[in-house]
């Protein structure tokens, strides 16, 4: 990572990331490998620098503010070795750039939920640190508020300049807050990439699934690999034989993923498709359709079309970025994983 860019350990429950962010604040010792901030090695198997000399900052899960003390002061603890003066400015200074001024002098309990994650980010940020890890720091958070506080947290680590690293399991607050996100699967990160080409460019079955909504479907490529075939029609592959590492045994046989972004409603369509299942968003259903073979589709719906369970509708496609996997035998699950997924 770049000095002042913001990177992101986003996985299942169980695949590592958390022990990631211990070992580079120094709270888990290395069995392998090393950690090196800036250049200067922090940890290594035998060695551990101690937590307080790495110059990292965290903001824990549960935030770990002081209740006894105030805004101000819960800000200024890492501060203590600064004259005061100094410290007051620092403090000011940090209030000013979370947007709290006016609850300085206010107690952790009388604030909400966003307003006590933003001292304790606040808190972290105080001593200049080089690195700034974020533990699932919005899982204490309504559902709704998750994003625009990413959104907020983001704004506040680019006006500062620093440097972080965060951990979570949900692929919105990724894609709201950092440059560069890499997709933890047992305990290996499979992918460090954009949110746009996470999403466009999955590099493993394991990405194409955990990213967006989504299923395969099985299709033949033309011997160029220009092209693929699928029961929906015929599609052009953007990225010609990169789109598939083929192996011999089903060197032209594929599944292709299909977004639910891919599968357009639209009432003229000859194309028909049952559906199965809905799930209202507010802006729009995601349907689960189910095509004359019995494949499994997913379509984001604008929420006024609003169709029944067991009724029939035209569909039709609109992929611009056609990525396709060898096929294989766990396919037709892990499509169905894909869908399952999706509607929950």
């Amino acid at each position: 990572m770049a000095r002042g860019e913001i990177g992101c350990l986003l996985g299942p429950s169980g695949c590592g990331k958390t022990t990631v962010l211990r070992a580079i604040a120094g709270f888990e010792p290395l069995q392998g490998g090393r950690i090196a901030l800036g250049g200067r090695e922090i940890s290594r198997p035998g060695v551990t620098a101690p937590p307080e000399t790495r110059q990292v900052g965290v903001v824990f899960q549960d935030y770990a503010l002081f209740p006894h003390l105030s805004v101000a002061e819960n800000i200024a603890f890492g501060l203590r070795k600064l004259a005061k003066p100094q410290r007051m400015q620092r403090v000011l200074a940090l209030l000013n750039l979370v947007g709290l001024a006016a609850q300085s002098s206010k107690y952790p309990h009388e604030l909400s939920g966003g307003q006590q994650q933003r001292v304790a980010l606040a808190r972290a940020l105080a001593p200049e640190p080089d690195l700034l890890l974020l533990d699932e720091p919005f899982s204490n958070l309504d559902v709704d508020l998750r994003e625009r506080l990413a959104a907020e947290v983001r704004d506040i680590l680019k006006a500062s300049g620093t440097t972080a690293v965060l951990v979570t399991h949900d692929q919105h607050e990724a894609f709201a807050i950092a440059d560069q996100i890499g997709v933890m699967q047992a305990g290996e990160i499979v992918q460090w990439d954009s949110a746009y080409n996470l999403y466009h460019r999955p590099a493993s079955r394991f990405v194409a699934d955990f990213i967006g909504h989504g299923v395969f479907t099985p299709g033949v490529m033309d011997i160029p690999g220009q092209k693929v075939n699928i029961e929906l029609g015929c599609l052009p592959l953007w990225q010609g034989m990169d789109a598939c590492a083929t192996n011999e045994k089903n060197a032209w046989q594929v599944d292709v993923l299909l977004r639910a972004d891919d599968v357009v409603h639209d009432d003229a369509s000859t194309l028909k498709a049952e559906v199965v299942r809905k799930a209202f968003r507010g802006a729009d259903f995601l349907y689960t359709l189910k095509l004359p073979s019995g494949q499994l589709l997913l379509a984001l719906v604008p929420s006024h079309h609003n169709h029944a369970v067991g009724e029939k509708i035209g569909i039709r496609l609109c992929a611009d970025h056609v990525v396709t996997f060898p096929t294989e035998p766990e396919s037709k699950e892990t499509a169905q994983t894909a869908q399952t997924a999706g509607v929950q």
